[in-house]
């Protein structure tokens, strides 16, 4: 799942967790896989597919190409028909690699803001970012209320923000869709980027290209320290009145491009009417991850420190240990050294197990299941493995910008992405009012389901009990103005932008969410298996209706930004 930054931009550990830490092998043989849907077959491929031979899977590498290789023999192997490029099984989708140049500066007034320690360029439109260079600060005001701050005020401006003292509670992606005509947009808090996540600004930025003729660019987003935003406007920022005007900057920032590679795996089953078959039910997962973790870090205590102090991971990046956390998280290190000496284990590759290799390898299995009944769905089934969801929905948005089969065609996108968790120790995420949300055995995140279709949502109950899945769903991350935003987080949103209905099924974050903890070896692979069951009959049920789902709420407009 894509990572939404809180910092700059963008419960104590359950007694039975530690002890199932190691669990299952490190390693896993790989076993012929079967028809049906089964916990063994998901243990299989995903111990190849999240194994650290893939380094992380980053879209825009040669890992990435190497995992859709994976994938792509598999499509192949099974019988599936490609549904990619020219005859193949994959889209290529044209991603490119920024990377800025050290010596760029920002000077505003007498101060001289330097790339990496004091400010940060940042690229989110097609076409060629906007410059700075001349363009005067004007202060927003908090982040929270810029959907109020004038649209003509912005224009040709760098509207400096600050963040609000509680929750962010409106998307970026939205401020910046509103205030498109800004020559920049400026985030502060870069400072609290903590020390091991520094290294990370310095490597290079990968953006999606301009899709045809589209280089209409757009506003640079930079991300600051609060002494540089303060530099920007000539005072601090708790010293602003919203619309107060700052120093003219004179910028002087240096930024290569580079293609980068990257491609969508794409496959069908055939649906067997002859009337329907020219319809399709949408599968998807996405096949990337980010990569690698540098400097390395010792993945045992990275695992007690994140559970016991950061339970959801990367949402909680930045947050610190209180002394008592610090003596528990201490506790349980000397415990777990004492119990597994020599065990030891520097670690940089951020595997990507369950975020989202459990999606990738699930809709494998779905695939297969399909492939493999004696009777076809009246409707055929396209699968697509997305690549660049956590870069920002890259893949899923460029397919459905080309899909590889008329859009108006796809009834229906079922998306996958993280479905590997989701027990009592999993702290999954938090309901709208800010309070933990614990899994439980049968528990199973749904988000998006009815935002488009109350038919479609209404089915995915009737599925799960009538056909006996047993599946307890928690609705609370699909609340209106949920502040995790997820409904816009995943690469569902590409398909519901265009008026297609979805349902995402997850089982939510964990305290190995975006860390290089994120293993094969923690993952609850029955648990996985029913979900990826429910999923399968869901498509088979919506492939045979004898009505496309109904739309009955109102369509996005597919290039505005996404609110939930």
């Amino acid at each position: 799942m894509r990572l939404v930054h809180r910092v700059g931009w963008l419960a104590l550990l359950a007694p039975n967790a530690l002890a199932a830490q190691m669990a299952l092998p490190l390693k896993h043989a790989p076993q012929p896989t079967v028809p049906a849907i089964t916990a063994a077959d998901l243990m299989t491929r995903l111990y190849i597919y999240a194994d650290d031979s893939m380094m992380g899977r980053r879209a825009g590498t040669p890992w990435n190409l190497k995992a859709t290789a994976y994938v792509a023999a598999e499509a192949q192997r099974m019988g599936l028909v490609p549904a990619g490029d020219s005859g193949t099984f994959f889209q290529n989708v044209p991603l490119v690699k920024e990377t800025i140049d050290s010596t760029s500066t920002i000077t505003a007034g007498g101060t001289t803001l330097r790339v990496f320690d004091d400010f940060l360029p940042r690229h989110f439109g097609a076409g060629e970012p906007r410059s700075v260079d001349g363009a005067q600060a004007i202060f927003g005001g908090s982040l929270n209320a810029a959907d109020s701050f004038p649209v003509e005020q912005a224009r040709g401006r760098v509207v400096v923000f600050s963040l609000p003292a509680g929750p962010l509670r409106i998307n970026p992606g939205a401020v910046i869709a509103r205030l498109n005509e800004a020559a920049g947009l400026a985030f502060p808090g870069l400072e609290r980027v903590p020390p091991q996540f520094k290294h990370f600004l310095r490597e290079p930025s990968v953006t999606l290209a301009p899709s045809g003729g589209d280089q209409r660019g757009g506003p640079t987003i930079l991300q600051l320290t609060s002494a540089a935003a303060g530099a920007l406007l000539g005072m601090p920022l708790d010293s602003a009145r919203v619309g107060a005007t700052g120093a003219t900057l004179r910028a002087h920032v240096t930024v290569t491009r580079e293609s980068a590679p990257a491609r969508n795996v794409v496959a069908v089953v055939r649906g067997s009417d002859p009337r329907l078959r020219g319809e399709y039910v949408a599968i998807g997962a996405h096949n990337d991850h980010i990569g690698l973790t540098l400097p390395p870090v010792d993945h045992d205590s990275m695992r007690i420190f994140n559970q016991v102090v950061r339970p959801e991971g990367a949402e909680q990046t930045g947050k610190q240990a209180t002394p008592a956390e610090q003596d528990r998280v201490d506790s349980l290190l000397a415990a777990w050294r004492t119990a597994h000496p020599g065990t030891q284990r520097a670690d940089s590759i951020d595997n990507g197990a369950d975020d989202d290799g459990s999606g990738t390898v699930s809709v494998l299995e779905i695939a297969q299941r399909i492939a493999t009944e004696r009777v076809k769905p009246k409707r055929s089934i396209i699968f697509v493995w997305h690549t660049g969801e956590e870069l920002g929905l890259f893949g899923s948005t460029w397919f459905t910008d080309h899909p590889t089969v008329p859009r108006d065609s796809i009834v229906a996108q079922l998306n996958i992405d993280m479905i590997g968790r989701g027990d009592s120790a999993d702290e999954t995420g938090r309901t709208k009012e800010g309070a933990p949300i614990h899994g439980n055995p049968n528990y199973l995140q749904l988000v998006g389901s009815r935002r488009l279709s109350t038919e479609l949502g209404d089915l995915v109950e009737k599925v799960n009990t009538e056909d006996h899945h047993g599946l307890a769903f928690d609705y609370s991350l699909d609340a209106d103005g949920h502040p995790q935003n997820i409904y816009c987080r995943s690469d569902h949103y590409s398909y519901a932008r265009y008026g297609i209905p979805v349902v995402f099924f997850t089982t939510g974050g964990h305290a190995d969410y975006h860390q290089v903890t994120d293993e094969p070896e923690y993952i609850d692979y029955p648990h996985m298996a029913r979900v990826a069951n429910l999923v399968e009959d869901v498509a088979m049920h919506v492939a045979d209706l004898d009505h496309r789902v109904v739309v009955d709420h109102p369509k996005p407009d597919p290039q505005g930004a996404c609110r939930q």
